[in-house]
């Protein structure tokens, strides 16, 4: 994932930046989504990935995760949509309630509380609108009549849900393309699967083809001193929280330690690694995630880490 001081140099900054993140063999590049986090942060998930999807003609993007619920969904449609012209094929939605921060929720004028259920909604008319469709929908958030969204997307936009819950998982299962795990351990990702592909059959939905995966913060360094202060300091400066709180699923250290205490995801089925790398440079955050990587890739039961 690209943090928002890295979008801050100007477009130029950003071109040789992915440019160099391609050239590296990462496929893919991804983005977070706040509005008003804690005291303001905020980097929006479309308009970022719309920037880097035109920094660079092939590499793919994902937004990880694009609080859906404080938004109206036909407008995100028309989004997603027009974002699918400039690079189709290339655009991965990833989709999440949120919930750190409540009061980013209030001011968005969404009640906390009702979240789950307008990200329910949400997801079932904008895959209908990319899907073509003409919407009408009466439900509990929205009323919409004859709702329509032209052009269609030549490629499908993947929507991948992301959550820790078991609620999260039974949506994936529903109204899915797959799931994306966070602060989860490869036993709880094992299960996480296990429980979305046994609610996606009730539903009828046994032969999706699932793009599961997981969002996994990481620090890099030369040493696993270094490494722990850099992936430790930007969690704490983003979520207000100690590191305590998320050091068990953060691995940290040389490229090598990293891709060691990540192979257990592979094992336990994973299949792709979204990482939030850490380090002192841009320049070691590509290195890095590109030879942890390659680490991966040698071992035939690690998954595929690709994002810096």
């Amino acid at each position: 994932m690209l943090r928002e001081q890295h979008l801050a140099g100007g477009v130029d900054a950003l071109r040789g930046s992915v440019a160099a993140i391609a050239a590296a063999g990462i496929d893919h590049v991804g983005v977070f989504d706040h509005v008003s986090f804690w005291d303001g942060t905020g980097f929006d998930g479309i308009v970022n990935a719309t920037a880097l999807a035109v920094a660079h003609p092939t590499i793919s993007v994902h937004t990880g995760v694009y609080l859906l619920p404080l938004r109206h969904p036909v407008p995100v449609a028309r989004q997603l949509a027009s974002l699918a012209l400039l690079a189709p094929g290339r655009i991965r939605f990833g989709v999440g309630i949120g919930g750190e921060d409540r009061h980013e929720i209030e001011v968005c004028g969404v009640a906390p509380g009702t979240r789950g259920r307008r990200m329910d909604e949400s997801l079932d008319i904008v895959r209908r609108l990319l899907a073509g469709e003409r919407v009408t929908h009466v439900g509990e958030h929205f009323d919409l009549h004859g709702a329509l969204i032209r052009p269609t997307p030549a490629e499908p936009i993947p929507i991948i849900v992301g959550g820790r819950s078991d609620a999260a998982l039974r949506r994936a299962a529903r109204l899915g393309d797959g799931w994306v795990g966070f602060a989860n351990s490869p036993k709880r990702f094992a299960s996480a699967v296990e429980l979305i592909e046994a609610e996606a059959d009730r539903f009828g939905r046994a032969d999706t083809d699932w793009q599961h995966g997981m969002v996994v913060w990481c620090g890099i360094g030369a040493d696993r001193s270094s490494a722990r202060r850099a992936v430790a300091s930007e969690i704490e400066a983003l979520y207000k929280v100690d590191f305590d709180v998320f050091e068990r699923y953060c691995p940290y250290g040389t490229p090598a330690q990293v891709a060691e205490q990540l192979a257990p995801y592979g094992d336990a089925g994973c299949p792709s690694l979204s990482l939030i790398p850490c380090a002192a440079t841009l320049d070691e955050i590509i290195a890095g995630t590109a030879e942890i990587r390659r680490l991966l890739q040698r071992d035939r039961h690690g998954p595929e880490a690709t994002t810096p």
